[in-house]
């Protein structure tokens, strides 16, 4: 028979927040993930922890894909925050214990009145209303639901793209600490910075090698170091970048040494216009 005790350990919640979350409207793998969060972060005396989506999934017996549907939903609406990378690689979650900032879950513009009041609505407005007007606001209403209901993409830890926002944070890093403006860096989302390399490569046609090479560059250049602070700027920038970074790497021409017979003829026309031979300078 199961036994559990607090003197085996316990999780430490201010009551506050557990008022809090009950009115947060969280799906059920929701609330599980924000239990999981408190367990390996308040459950450890610990603000923040590394804890990546292979790890979650096992915690919740639960698929990993799933998982990161709902971790990056509870991300947007500003309940879980992600403040970092870890050593081991994957993201620093944290639970947002301010409440006043949790943004409500999006509602479902889509939704139809229910079937009576919806045909003794349509059969009024049906004399009313001219059909092209009927038409038009009929594809207004479905233009808005597809704008509405469309997600954000997301990306697995185990994605290219998200590789490459991980290896650009990484080296975005040292710069900032480095330049001492490490705060500017401490609400990265890696999921939008994935998106951006996402768009950068199938969109704007940019090949993965030449991302990776301005990506060391720009992280090195004197100049832009310290402007290129965020994946959306490197996009932003990438031709530019691309550029200044090829002129950079060609080889400098020698400085051609001067022909002495150019000297000689310098020489002469000192001596023709009466110079003193002793002040010519050969050099």
């Amino acid at each position: 028979m199961a036994s559990p005790q607090t003197k085996n350990g316990y999780t430490k919640v201010a009551n506050e927040i557990l008022e809090h979350i009950m009115k947060a409207d969280l799906n059920g793998t929701q609330f599980r993930i924000v239990t999981a969060i408190w367990r390996y972060t308040y459950g450890f005396n610990r603000k923040e922890h590394e804890l990546s989506l292979t790890f979650l999934s096992e915690a919740l017996s639960t698929r990993k894909s799933h998982v990161d549907k709902e971790l990056t939903a509870l991300i947007d609406r500003k309940i879980i925050s992600v403040v970092g990378v870890g050593s081991r690689r994957g993201r620093l979650l944290s639970f947002n214990k301010n409440y006043d900032e949790w943004q409500d879950r999006p509602t479902d513009v889509g939704h139809q009145p229910s079937s009576t009041n919806s045909r003794t609505s349509s059969s009024c407005n049906s004399s009313t209303i001219p059909s092209y007007n009927r038409s038009t606001k009929k594809e207004k209403i479905k233009e808005n639901n597809k704008k509405n209901t469309r997600q954000p993409k997301t990306y697995d830890e185990d994605s290219s793209f998200y590789k490459m926002a991980l290896y650009f944070y990484d080296k975005v890093s040292a710069v900032a600490e480095e330049a001492g403006v490490q705060h500017l860096l401490k609400r990265v989302n890696l999921q939008k910075w994935a998106d951006e390399f996402r768009k950068l490569i199938e969109i704007d046609g940019m090949d993965k090698r030449l991302a990776k090479e301005v990506m060391d560059w720009v992280t090195q250049d004197d100049f832009w170091k310290t402007n290129v602070l965020s994946a959306k700027k490197l996009r932003e920038k990438f031709g530019e970048l691309a550029i200044k970074m090829k002129n950079s790497q060609k080889p400098k021409k020698p400085k051609q040494p001067s022909d002495a017979r150019d000297k000689d003829i310098e020489f002469q026309k000192w001596m023709a216009n009466g110079g003193d031979p002793s002040e010519f300078k050969w050099t």
